[in-house]
């Protein structure tokens, strides 16, 4: 449920049913949740920074989150002193669920959104809009992975960043370069047509967000950013991280099982699309995928040996054995399904990491359950010792991973090969 707290306060900014104030181009929400020692500071930045900078008619919605603390009285009270200030309360947590309620009923030609930390420099909002202004794209996102991003953050924001996104784009085949960013913006009637499928209401909502109109033809303009990392930030990497895992995997499944209507979506609102997927040539007999096969492997295990040792006295053994074999594993498919057995394009991808998801649980159960073992029968083991009984339990792991993924990739190969 959401309330229009402009409305029931009596306060004097703008509302959406206010007809004699013009509509705004732009409509630029800020998601609050108990942040009363940033929220005015921040706010009035983001005000100035629109009156001197942006062009066009905007409103800042200040969408407060359930917050416990006096952010919400903060913020009413700002809006009687800030023009086009409009504050929006929601009963229950979410940022996801905030943006969703605000962007769908927006009257803007525009919807934006950024933190309230504003880690992001204001200096990249023009260039955000301008693709959706002149409408050649429908959704821009900032990006803090670009060559040209300056970005202050610490190692592990940043490797898990990295990671999350390359998790991305082998499993869903996503384009975008950065999901997490908190920079965000569409043009509204998309925004109306799309949310309605989007369920996630957290932390999430961004990726879900991507990935549904990527698959339904939306462009997205990317923009780099200049970004400085908030170390007062209150979100909790690890349970966020471990949402967003979760959330792929209900995506994934969706997107397998038909459940989102992407043939629809796509001919109401999508553009046009590259050609699909193909098997480019003919790919190589049993030996041949044997061999591309042991290289990937090769490598596979030197970056999961990596990773473990990294991890390891930040984790400890069976978590950073379960980390460094989920990352691995999702790199190996899809490494597997281009290098050794020569499928392309996005054609059942998500069927085929699926599966692989399925070989890496065997695989992990194998490991976990060899680690165990070795603990049992050896009181003080070494991270060496431990590396290399893991090693050896992923090659019986990995026998399975070939059969399987032969197996998978059949349909593709019969077919490549009565093509040839």
């Amino acid at each position: 449920m959401t309330t229009d707290v402009s409305q029931t306060l009596a306060t004097t900014p703008t509302t959406l049913a206010d007809s004699s104030v013009p509509r705004p181009v732009l409509d630029i929400v800020v998601p609050v949740y108990n942040e009363q020692a940033d929220i005015a500071d921040s706010v009035r930045r983001l005000h100035a920074h629109l009156r001197t900078h942006v062009p066009y008619a905007a409103r800042i919605t200040v969408a407060d989150n359930a917050s416990t603390d006096d952010t919400l009285a903060i913020a009413t009270e700002l809006a009687t002193e800030i023009d086009g200030l409009r504050v929006m309360h929601l009963d229950e947590k979410g940022r996801g669920r905030a943006l969703n309620a605000v962007w769908r009923r927006s009257d803007a030609e525009i919807v934006a959104y950024c933190d309230v930390d504003l880690s992001t420099d204001l200096n990249a909002l023009m260039p955000l809009i301008a693709p959706l202004i002149s409408r050649h794209s429908d959704i821009a996102i900032g990006t803090r992975l670009s060559r040209s991003s300056r970005v202050v953050r610490g190692a592990k924001r940043e490797f898990i960043s990295r990671s999350y996104n390359l998790i991305l784009r082998t499993t869903m085949g996503a384009k975008f370069s950065d999901a997490q960013c908190g920079f965000k913006a569409m043009r509204t009637d998309i925004a109306r047509e799309l949310l309605p499928y989007v369920e996630d209401t957290g932390w999430f909502f961004d990726t879900e967000l991507l990935v549904l109109a990527e698959r339904i033809g939306l462009r997205i303009a990317e923009i780099p950013v200049d970004w400085v990392d908030d170390p007062d930030s209150t979100v909790d990497i690890v349970a966020t991280a471990v949402a967003d895992l979760k959330g792929c995997a209900r995506v994934g499944f969706a997107l397998a099982t038909g459940r989102l209507p992407i043939v629809e979506l796509r001919a109401a609102i999508g553009r046009d699309r590259a050609p699909g997927p193909a098997i480019e040539g003919v790919p190589p007999g049993l030996v041949g995928q044997l061999a591309r096969f042991c290289v990937v492997g090769v490598a596979s295990t030197l970056a999961y040996a990596v990773l473990y040792l990294m991890l390891h006295s930040v984790l400890g053994a069976q978590v950073s054995n379960f980390v460094a074999l989920a990352i691995t594993a999702v790199l190996n498919t899809a490494a597997n399904r281009r290098f050794s057995f020569g499928v392309r394009g996005r054609a059942d991808a998500v069927r085929h990491h699926l599966f692989g998801l399925g070989v890496f649980v065997f695989g992990w159960l194998v490991t976990a359950g060899s680690l165990a073992m070795l603990h049992i029968l050896v009181a003080d083991t070494s991270k060496q010792l431990e590396l290399l009984v893991l090693i050896v339990a992923n090659l019986v792991a990995t026998i399975t991973r070939f059969v399987g993924l032969r197996w998978i990739f059949r349909p593709q190969l019969d077919a490549a090969d009565a093509a040839a």
